[in-house]
């Protein structure tokens, strides 16, 4: 009940409707949002393939995340702001939608995957950190990257399946 009158208050709402439409704007943000996914997936999927040990195992950590955090924290501002124009288009079929929610856990989860690598790792050659933590590590990243295939699977779905929640 709380969401669909987040939704309907949100949908007659001005900024809403001149999204809405204006006919240009959804097509525009859509694919600067999908222009910005490859972004994160491609410096994530970088640091995750590194982290797990399967590439540039001789780079060190500080090196590759200097190199890709800016555009990573690029693509999570764009995707950010795209995300909320896009819902701001059409309330109803993003914030009723379960698929839509689904995306959100599990964005939470990629945040989530985070913590205990970071916890584990040091700037060194990956040969150089204790087997234990390699594990570790290598598991969150190869989760990672899953769970970053998923979200991006769980958006394209929003538009085609999902329907209301119950």
């Amino acid at each position: 009940m709380l969401m669909e009158s987040v939704s309907a208050w949100l949908a007659s709402t001005s900024i809403s409707q001149f999204i809405a439409n204006t006919f240009w704007i959804v097509p525009v943000v859509q694919s600067i949002h999908i222009l910005a996914i490859g972004i994160l997936l491609a410096s994530n999927a970088m640091l995750d393939l590194r982290l797990a040990g399967f590439i540039g195992r001789e780079q060190s950590v500080r090196g590759l995340t200097l190199r890709f955090y800016p555009w990573i924290w690029g693509a999570l501002g764009v995707l950010l702001t795209t995300g909320i124009i896009m819902i701001l288009s059409e309330p109803g079929r993003e914030l009723l939608n379960w698929i839509f929610w689904t995306k959100m856990g599990l964005i939470l989860v990629a945040v989530g995957l985070v913590v205990p690598v970071r916890s584990l790792l040091k700037d060194c050659p990956y040969e150089e950190l204790p087997p234990d933590n390699r594990a570790i590590i290598r598991l969150c990243a190869m989760l990672s990257l899953v769970v970053l295939v998923l979200i991006v699977t769980c958006g394209r779905w929003i538009a085609y399946a999902g329907g209301k929640l119950v």
